[in-house]
């Protein structure tokens, strides 16, 4: 059965990795029907070949890695049937460990990006293997949406997890792969989806420092302040001189006031992307999944 579930996953997984591509955007680079040229390279080094074009990539290679690099790497054939499927889309497209990451923080476990015993016992144990497809789902979601290449593939990204969201959860249902479906034959139609997604592509984290500085010695801020020290003793002598003064303690305040709130607005975005990206320090009773790595 896991012999058959991998042929009729891979089909699923290659409705939407198409043919060749490259794409200025995608950090993959050069890719034909999802694999990478440097992954390629290591294939055909590995077997004492010479490299060559991954535009020459045969149907048996192709299968060959796909088996090897994701399937086996995620250990797949020791999932539940549907799990088995959402977990090897993922690494197809974000790699093993961040699939793995999305399985365990969607089972509450800690995310080491290694599936073991652990974490295998505790996807066969879950009561609702429809709303565990729906959590890695929403969490690999969350993590594409925090990547700068984003509003280039998004589009297309989206579309790819809503498909595996309904094929894994059909999947779950039934306890049998769904039919093979057609493959896309046209490369452009789905370029979007079959771009690489690794979390190194991440925004940067916003820096709360810049607000800092604002509040402490940030140039407009000491510039308003200096201005209206030096404007004080003539406030009262003159109603032009007075309404400035109180202009310039407001836009001071306002200063103040703008980098408390980047502050804060930096820290929130910073939880919520390190959230996204699988970042979160666990919780101290989670600590010994951390020994959860396979043999």
């Amino acid at each position: 059965m896991a012999a058959e579930s991998f042929k009729r996953a891979l089909a699923l997984v290659l409705v939407h990795e198409g043919g060749y591509s490259n794409h200025p955007d995608d950090p993959g680079g050069p890719t034909m029907k999802g694999i990478i040229q440097r992954v390629y390279d290591g294939y055909r080094r590995g077997k004492g070949l010479p490299t060559r074009s991954v535009r020459e990539l045969e149907r048996g290679e192709l299968e060959e890695i796909y088996r090897k690099n994701y399937w086996d790497a995620a250990r797949c054939d020791e999932l539940p049937p549907g799990i088995d499927y959402v977990v090897f889309d993922g690494a197809v497209n974000s790699g093993p460990a961040q699939s793995a990451k999305w399985l365990q923080r969607a089972l509450g476990l800690s995310a080491d990006g290694t599936i073991g015993e652990v974490t295998l016992s505790a996807a066969r144990a879950f009561p609702n293997r429809v709303k565990l497809v729906d959590e890695i789902c929403d969490r690999r979601l969350a993590m594409l949406q925090a990547l700068r290449t984003w509003p280039v593939f998004g589009k297309g990204w989206g579309r790819r997890v809503s498909d595996v969201r309904r094929d894994g959860k059909a999947w779950v249902r039934d306890a049998a792969p769904p039919p093979n479906p057609v493959p896309v034959s046209t490369p452009a139609s789905n370029l979007d989806e079959s771009a690489k997604a690794p979390p190194s592509s991440a925004k940067p984290a916003p820096s709360p420092d810049k607000g800092a500085g604002a509040i402490a010695g940030g140039i407009v801020t000491t510039t308003v302040a200096e201005a209206t020290r030096q404007l004080q003793p003539y406030a009262d002598s003159s109603p032009a001189l007075g309404k400035i003064f109180a202009l310039l303690t407001i836009l001071g305040l306002l200063c103040t006031m703008g980098g408390l709130l980047y502050v804060w607005w930096s820290a929130h975005a910073g939880r919520k992307r390190a959230d996204a990206l699988d970042l979160v320090p666990q919780p101290p009773e989670l600590a010994a999944a951390k020994a959860d790595r396979a043999a």
